[in-house]
Order: C-alpha cells, then structure tokens, then sequence
C-alpha cells in the first residue's frame, strides 16, 4: 500500500516502434535519445516491426505512450491496425502519436481513427 502522501515517482513509458519494411530508423531514435533525455523510460522495438508485435509490446511494458515512426508510405495500413490491435486487448489508455511523411488528408483520418498527434519530417524534438 502507498505511503499517504507519497507521489508516484514511476516515469512515463513509451513505445518507439517502426513498423513494415521501412528501414530509415534515424528520426525513431533521435525521438528515443529527446525523450530519454526528457526523463521518460523509452523502449525501442527496432526495425520492421508487426502491428501485432508493437500491440503486444505496448501491453507487456505497461506502456504509456506508443510512438509511431514510419516513412515508407503504409501509414494508412499499418496504423489503423495497430489502433485496431490496442483496443482488441483493451488497452485504450495508452497515447498514439505518428511520425513520419503523413499527407494532411491522412493525417485528418489517422487523427479521426484515434491517433493523437502527427508529426512530420523537421518537427522540433521539443513538441
């Protein structure tokens, strides 16, 4: 049981996670050093991920966050899988931001679909 008045001093966690056959994981892992570096715990799942392994790496590190990083054009496949995956598994706390070359159009739908926030090639690691 807490100590009363204790503050949670757990740090947020989040997935960094690059799905499909993209291979470009520099943006991914200048986010991972940002966040890091902002305090938070970060787990980088590495290259050419499943929706499905990203869901189930989301549920078994308690993840707070899940970060999409993804330039090879499937956004609009992988993405609303992995939404789709979380929520099967009732995990429908949990942040989902995208990064990547999301067209405006898509980032509206993606955003409609549950995605929080997108991010495009330049962003300041500081958003």
């Amino acid at each position: 049981m807490p100590t009363p008045g204790a503050r949670n001093t757990r740090r947020i966690r989040v997935v960094i996670a690059k799905p499909g056959l993209d291979g470009h994981d520099r943006g991914a892992k200048i986010i991972a050093r940002a966040l890091r570096d902002a305090g938070m715990e970060v787990i980088y799942t590495g290259l050419h991920q499943t929706p499905e392994q990203i869901v189930e790496t989301a549920i078994q590190e308690d993840a707070d966050a899940v970060g999409i990083s993804i330039l090879s054009g499937a956004h609009m496949t992988l993405v609303p899988r992995i939404l789709a995956g979380l929520k099967e598994n009732g995990v429908e706390d949990v942040l989902v931001v995208v990064g990547g070359t999301i067209p405006g159009d898509d980032a509206k739908e993606l955003k409609a679909l549950g995605v929080a926030e997108i991010f495009t090639p330049g962003a300041p690691t500081t958003e």
